[in-house]
């Protein structure tokens, strides 16, 4: 579950953290050659790739060098893309496969291309026919990932089974015009990878929706607002920060008993809550649920609903930034003492909204006390500690190598 901050949970950084010592301890290391001398793989200059038009296709282009001593007799190509973009028909001396969402990764399709011939140091290659991808649908921000390797690479665990693709061959072919990239000092010579951004000429549609709470002077009742891209493009951010942040405003007279676990109180009745993931696809969301207790009767009493948070530039639509949250007082129904606890009452948002994805709450009531984030912090902790005393990690992630590094 996430903290309790607009920022996305730390889930499984701990992990990570194994992983890369093991990643360091047990590694590959390229091949050498009695004399000493290896092969080392570095890729040539990438650039953004922006404008992209719905349903087009365009060349992934390629290039990368020998920087080592020694030519290598075997290299791998692959070509991981993130889930707005889909790989068209791939050569027979590639592979494909699906890899689905997990950890803080969304989900990805990944081609691997073996080129069995001879790399000669201090040559640029390129395939001989790039790569080609197509821009789905919902495509807007996305990522394509590209690796040279001279080992066979692993598709890890939690991969679909790989279909070969049925094009004709494709071989590598040097590039005597291109200036040779220059040498690497890293810890892993044998591979390279490298990000490049893709932008669609697409939108997408933020959209929040309110509620209308009812219950008499001393009942808690439950709240429920909702987030949701309505599309027609996902939404993939930099880095591990919320795709967005909604900012809730409780009605006069009242006070939230418990709070969702992705909000933090940032005012008295105002919260600010984030997102489960750094992405979110078209037609998701998420689902903020409160217990707001009824302390007295305000007449007129509202709250509000509002984005707030990073820029939209795709969102062109701003008449669903922000709803209204109304509170509607019975007369002698429920507890007629503030604070007694009831549960009568009822709360229902004032619009539908597409398909979301309802989160866990925070497990204790905040009340007016601010959010510490502690609940998510300790199960982390623990699964540290767990994972150090079991000493399985470095095998799992040895085991994941090609996943760690993507």
């Amino acid at each position: 579950m996430l903290q309790s901050s607009p920022r996305l949970r730390p889930r499984r950084q701990t992990a990570g953290a194994v992983g890369a010592v093991a990643l360091i301890a047990l590694g590959a290391a390229p091949a050498v050659a009695a004399d000493g001398s290896s092969a080392a793989m570095t890729l040539g200059k990438s650039a953004p790739i922006d404008g992209v038009e719905l349903g087009s296709t365009f060349d992934a282009p390629v290039t990368f060098t020998n920087t080592g001593t020694a030519a290598a007799n075997k290299v791998w190509l692959s070509y991981t893309v993130t889930r707005g973009l889909s790989h068209t028909e791939l050569p027979s001396n590639c592979i494909g496969y699906e890899i689905p969402s997990f950890d803080e990764a969304p989900s990805k399709s990944e081609a691997v291309c073996k080129f069995d011939q001879t790399v000669k140091p201090g040559t640029v290659y390129a395939a001989e026919k790039a790569l080609t991808l197509k821009a789905l649908d919902h495509a807007l921000y996305d990522r394509l990932r590209v690796t040279v390797e001279t080992s066979e690479p692993s598709p890890g665990d939690n991969a679909s089974e790989p279909v070969r693709g049925t094009g004709p061959a494709v071989k590598l072919v040097e590039q005597p015009g291109a200036t040779p990239a220059g040498p690497r000092d890293d810890p892993h010579p044998d591979w390279d990878a490298a990000d490049m951004k893709v932008t669609a000429d697409n939108t997408a549609d933020f959209e929040v929706a309110g509620a209308r709470a009812k219950g008499a002077v001393g009942d808690t009742v439950p709240l429920s607002v909702k987030f949701t891209n309505a599309g027609p493009g996902w939404v993939l951010r930099d880095g591990d920060v919320s795709v967005t942040k909604v900012r809730i405003k409780m009605p006069a007279g009242t006070t939230v008993t418990k709070a969702h676990g992705f909000c933090d109180k940032v005012a008295t009745g105002t919260y600010e809550c984030g997102t489960s993931e750094s992405w979110v696809d078209e037609g998701k969301g998420e689902t903020y649920t409160f217990n707001l207790r009824i302390d007295k009767a305000v007449p007129g009493a509202k709250g509000s609903v509002a984005l707030a948070g990073e820029s939209r530039p795709f969102d062109k639509n701003t008449a669903n930034d922000t709803a209204p949250i109304t509170l509607d007082l019975t007369g002698s129904g429920g507890s007629t003492t503030a604070g007694s606890g009831s549960t009568s009452g009822s709360a229902t948002p004032t619009s539908t909204a597409h398909d979301t994805t309802d989160r866990s709450n925070s497990p204790t009531a905040d009340g007016d006390l601010a959010s510490t984030g502690s609940g998510a912090t300790l199960p982390i902790a623990g699964a540290a500690a767990a994972a150090v005393a079991a000493g399985t990690g470095a095998v799992l992630v040895a085991r994941r190598r090609r996943a760690t590094r993507r």
